[in-house]
């Protein structure tokens, strides 16, 4: 039998480990794969991340966020280059949710079809919110976990069809908890208050906390904000009291969460990242 010269064995050796190094699956997903998730991924120390051609900040130790929106499609692609250069792309079926339809009467005229007077308020309150969405650290806090920001009956869910008044508006993006007014709401995690007003058009005295990384949890209908703009804040910390301002029928807490701008549904935030 002829000999294979030491010199084409290693050859050989090489391209099959970096055959190997392709072939290797270099990410872990955890979260629920369907439409509204929150999915923390984890990659190899050193690689980079991205989605949509997107870089996706990672941490030191190899983890990032992904959010899927309402109406994600049924398919992602997301594409990871380790610290050698190497690529790979991975793709992944989204499930798609059914929504309800979910009918309010009784709410203030004014908020179902808003006069032209308030038409420039509603701009500013918007540019406002997008603005305070835009304030991005590279704190980590959304890997210590979220909990509850506190804890009554659910009366409205994410992706729902609301119909106010008879007249079908946009679909609701938060999760409602029905509290008498007062009740404290606590910080579901650490972060930076990037907003903290009394009173905006439609959700009434307002609050926005930056949890890091792009992701922020929104606070509406408050009848009292306790924390300034700019302030630190700890997960369990009182941070606003339920009220009923805003587009509202009575007191309740609307928690909505951001990662970046996709609506993404806090009740599978709490599945993802519990607190820990």
């Amino acid at each position: 039998m002829a000999r294979v010269p030491v010199s084409v064995v290693a050859l050989m050796l090489v391209c099959l480990a970096a055959t190997l190094k392709l072939q290797a699956s270099p990410m872990v997903l955890q979260g629920s794969l369907q439409q509204g998730s929150l999915l923390l991924g984890t990659v190899e120390k050193g690689s980079r991340a991205f989605y949509r051609d997107r870089a996706l900040p990672v941490t030191a130790s190899g983890q990032f966020l992904l959010g899927l929106g309402r109406d994600a499609p049924a398919s992602i692609e997301l594409r990871i280059v380790d610290s050698e250069g190497l690529q790979t792309v991975q793709k992944y079926e989204v499930a798609k949710r059914d929504y309800r339809i979910q009918r309010v009467n009784g709410v203030p005229s004014k908020t179902v079809d808003p006069p032209a007077a308030d038409l420039a308020r509603i701009r500013n309150d918007s540019a406002l919110v997008a603005s305070a969405r835009r304030e991005i650290t590279s704190k980590e806090d959304f890997l210590d976990g979220f909990q509850l920001p506190l804890d009554g009956p659910i009366t409205g869910v994410y992706g729902s069809q609301r119909v106010y008044n008879g007249v079908p508006k946009s679909p609701h993006y938060g999760v409602d908890y029905a509290a008498p007014t007062g009740t404290q709401v606590l910080s579901p995690a650490a972060g930076i208050v990037r907003l903290a007003h009394r009173d905006l058009f439609y959700s009434g005295g307002t609050l926005i906390v930056d949890h890091g990384h792009g992701l922020s949890s929104s606070f509406l209908h408050l009848s009292d904000v306790l924390v300034a703009e700019g302030t630190r804040v700890s997960r369990g910390q009182p941070i606003a009291k339920v009220g009923a301002t805003g587009r509202a029928t009575g007191p309740h807490l609307d928690w909505r969460m951001n990662w970046h701008n996709e609506r993404i549904d806090p009740q599978l935030v709490l599945e993802t990242l519990p607190a820990q």
